[in-house]
């Protein structure tokens, strides 16, 4: 395993600057690539879930995290409020709370739950100096996060829906968790004091983690409730936690939420917070030490690199890039010869060769990153068989 820091930084996928400060780096055109179709990925896998999205502030009113509990029971991880204009304005620490009020905002009935709320949205968090590093350990966060507003009868069933989509998001992006947490309270004054609100949360998620080997760890949950954390390691055998699973009966309350029963009663929904990659900083470094930077087709910052072996056949390389509908590049001889320009894209998935004779046959060969090539073949046949073999999940890590 890499380390991402290193990589990262040799491969122009991120950097930082003391200018810009510690906690906060920066994202290369390679890099942004990476995190885009991550965020494509998620939300697609989301919206075919039955999740709808949506967009809050990264700012709310000190009363908003006053009512969620977080000023309580967080705020030493919390930047420091702002004045402005006769009022005192927070980053977020988490997305909840606007969630929360987004579900307030209009009415609704048991028929339209349970209600899928998703946002890959910017928190806020003030980390020490000495745990920051990298991508792994930031204060400006790009979180993959999503709410499910369900009936107490619904909200098993949704958080074991939530613990699926994650592990199938990992087997697509080749993540294997070292283990499964369950998270629960520990001793002082850090979590919400109402032991039935615990107990029937954490009852919850053993129901879900009946299948799953885990590690209950006391002093690890949530100040709101007990939560799943989906645990992975860097290459010193770091631990970390990556995607999540929370059952929150303690929001609901403070913000009061209902919806309409068949009673014709107001009741309470449970909350159940998910995330299914985590924040995308963590994921992606995590990505680049799994991978080497030999990102799986679907993801690699550029997938298809054209190679012409001389000037002649650049019209036909350029042809063949404007014909994929993927990140394609042409590298032509005035980068070196063949053999240097093959050195060169070493990380891209696919190398497509164009000579003399291909190109005078309308023929392209393909030497594949892990080794091995294809015979020259039609050019719609091979950017047929390229666009299969870059779709997510497809081929593993080609």
């Amino acid at each position: 395993m890499h380390d991402h820091r290193k990589l990262g930084r040799e491969l122009d996928l991120f950097d930082s600057d003391p200018l810009m400060g510690a906690g906060l780096p920066y994202w290369l055109p390679d890099g942004a690539v990476v995190r885009h179709t991550l965020e494509e990925f998620v939300r697609d896998l989301e919206r075919r879930a039955g999740y709808r999205h949506v967009y809050s502030p990264v700012l709310g009113k000190r009363e908003l995290f006053e009512l969620s509990g977080h000023w309580s029971h967080y705020s030493e991880d919390m930047f420091p409020p702002m004045d402005l204009g006769g009022e005192q304005v927070v980053l977020r620490p988490s997305l909840c709370p606007h969630h929360a009020v987004i579900f307030r905002s209009r009415p609704h009935s048991y028929r339209d739950l349970p209600l899928r709320m998703a946002e890959l949205g910017g928190m806020y968090r003030a980390e020490l100096s000495g745990v920051l590093g990298g991508l792994s350990r930031v204060r400006a966060i790009q979180l993959n996060d999503a709410h499910v507003f369900c009936t107490p009868d619904q909200v098993a069933d949704e958080a074991r829906a939530a613990l699926e989509l994650v592990r199938r998001a990992h087997r697509v992006l080749g993540i294997e968790p070292v283990r499964y947490r369950l998270s629960l309270p520990g001793a002082g004054g850090k979590y919400v004091a109402d032991p039935e609100l615990w107990r029937r949360a954490e009852a919850v998620l053993r129901e879900v983690l009946s299948d799953v080997d885990f590690e209950a760890v006391e002093g690890e949950a949530a100040f709101y409730g007990p939560k799943i954390d989906v645990q992975i390691a860097d290459r010193a055998g770091r631990e970390s936690t990556l995607s999540t699973v929370q059952v929150d009966f303690h929001q609901p309350r403070q913000f009061d939420l209902s919806y309409i029963g068949p009673d014709g009663a107001k009741h309470r929904p449970v909350m159940v917070h998910r995330s299914i990659i985590g924040s995308l900083e963590r994921v992606v470094a995590h990505l680049i030490e799994v991978h080497g930077g030999a990102f799986p087709a679907w993801l690699a910052p550029t997938q298809v690199v054209v190679l012409p072996v001389s000037e002649a056949e650049l019209p036909c390389a350029r042809e063949f890039a404007e014909s994929v509908d993927l990140r394609v590049e042409v590298a032509g001889p005035e980068r070196g010869s063949l053999g240097a320009r093959v050195r060169a894209a070493r990380l891209v998935p696919f190398q497509v060769v164009i000579g003399a004779r291909e190109a005078a046959a309308g023929l392209a060969s393909v030497r594949l990153r892990e080794g091995g090539k294809w015979e020259p073949a039609p050019v719609a046949e091979v950017v047929a068989r390229i666009s299969a073999a870059a779709r997510p999940g497809a081929g593993g890590r080609r």
